[in-house]
């Protein structure tokens, strides 16, 4: 911020006024994404609380295998889009009981790292950017993590396998 404020001396700008109006474009932007903030995190514990991730994640363990995934980052596909805190913890779990270095571990890590929690994402952005979503955005989305996920799998067992 010294550096920034500096440079903007230097230019002959008001840095008050610039860093003032700076914060109140800041608090409109968080103004108008808190309703998507206040919806989307209570869904999402919610839907853990549930346990039906836990359920999707056994049914889907079969057509994972058959893809080439690892049958243990089931549950980390299904939590990801949703929650990056909840996709962390089934990684973090996965590289307890596996090791960070084990196949499963890896592929984990590089499966966090490649994908995005989309559903927040969407909220955040349609809201702060004040856009209407026509029905493109959310596949296209999911599409982009599934093929995160199918990616980091295969690159995963060519190098580690």
């Amino acid at each position: 911020m010294l550096a920034a404020a500096l440079c903007a001396a230097a230019r002959g700008a008001d840095v008050y006024e610039a860093m003032t109006a700076g914060a109140k474009k800041g608090l409109l932007v968080l103004w108008s994404v808190l309703p998507s903030l206040l919806v989307i995190f209570p869904a999402i514990r919610l839907l853990r609380a549930s346990g039906l991730p836990e359920l999707l994640g056994s049914a889907l363990r079969p057509a994972f295998s058959c893809l080439g995934v690892p049958e243990e980052t089931g549950l980390l596909m299904l939590l990801r889009p949703l929650s990056g805190s909840g996709a962390l913890a089934a990684a973090s779990e996965l590289m307890r009981r596996y090791g960070p270095d084990s196949l499963v571990g890896r592929t984990a890590a590089v499966m966090l790292g490649s994908s995005e929690t989309s559903f927040y994402v969407l909220a955040v952005y349609f809201s702060a950017a004040g856009a209407r979503d026509d029905g493109r955005a959310l596949p296209a989305a999911l599409l982009a993590d599934l093929t995160c996920f199918l990616a980091s799998a295969w690159i995963c067992r060519i190098l580690w396998g």
